[in-house]
Parts: structure tokens; sequence; C-alpha cells
């Protein structure tokens, strides 16, 4: 496949619904609220990424730094439209995340992985190969006990310390 010309931008509100469409395509992301693709567009703007190939959205990951421990950096979505996918682009969003200025002093990412998504763990086990760290996972939200039955269990995976400069 040849590579495509994607071009990585900080997000902003105008791109909140674009966010919206394009997580609704990506099936299994679970869907948010337009209003919470706005917020992530706008107010978690230094920790999201979106990515444009020819004026369309194709790419974007949200995520924000956990209050109780600023520097970790919880990744919420990774979302690759199917037009952009096999170009490397999830691991190249990451990437421009933690070395974005400002972002320089994230030691640490979490997320939520369901156990049957390959693509997520092959990304998050990659980044951390990247980053030259270690990787662990433990339950965060079990299926049953937190989900009532209603959706897989995620289970919370954690990457570092690290020191980002090694990405650049």
């Amino acid at each position: 496949m040849p590579e495509l010309n994607i071009k990585l931008k900080n997000p902003n509100a105008e791109d909140g619904h674009a966010v919206h469409a394009l997580v609704e395509r990506c099936k299994p992301l679970d869907p948010n609220s337009m209003y919470c693709n706005l917020l992530q567009s706008s107010h978690f703007a230094d920790t999201a990424v979106a990515a444009e190939l020819e004026d369309e959205l194709v790419g974007f990951v949200s995520g924000y730094r956990i209050p109780q421990r600023p520097k970790t950096l919880f990744v919420w979505q990774v979302a690759v439209g199917a037009n952009a996918r096999g170009q490397g682009l999830a691991g190249r969003m990451l990437r421009a995340i933690l070395t974005r200025p400002g972002n320089e002093d994230i030691q640490a990412i979490e997320t939520t992985i369901t156990p049957d998504n390959k693509a997520s763990w092959a990304l998050f086990e990659s980044l951390a190969r990247k980053l030259d760290c270690q990787i662990d996972s433990e339950v965060m939200f079990d299926k049953h006990k937190h989900f009532n039955g209603e959706h897989e269990t995620e289970m919370l995976v954690k990457l570092g310390p690290f020191d980002s400069r090694k990405l650049k």
C-alpha cells in the first residue's frame, strides 16, 4: 500500500463533529456523545491528536492527564478510519502526543483494552518496545461487576516509566 500524506494536528472544537462520525465508523469502539467529542477536541486538545487526509479526518486519539497522577497520560480512545489503516497511523498519533511541546514530562501511559482487541494490544506492546519500558495489565472494569454483563471486561494497561525523548 502506498504511503498516504496524512497530516497530524492539534484538534479544535470544529473537529468534534468529524471525530464523532469517525468513532461511529470505527467499530467496535464505544461511541461517546457528540458533546463529549467536542470537549475532547477543545478542552483536551493538548493530549489529543487529529489526523487528516485531504481535509478528511481519518484518525483521532483522545487522552488526558490523570488528575491524581499528572505525569500519566490516559489514552481514552484511538480511532483510525478504514481508508488510513495499514499506515502505522495509530502509533504515529500516540508518539505525536508524547513528543509535543508541553508533554515532555509524561512518564507513563494508561489505557483500557478488552482482552480480544488484538490491534490495540499490538499497538501498545509496540509502543512499550519503542519506549523501552515495561507493560503490565490488570482488570479495571469487570464484565459482570461493573458492566452487568453488557460489555466485555476492560483491562487496565500500564506502560512506563519512560522518557519520551527516546521517540525523537
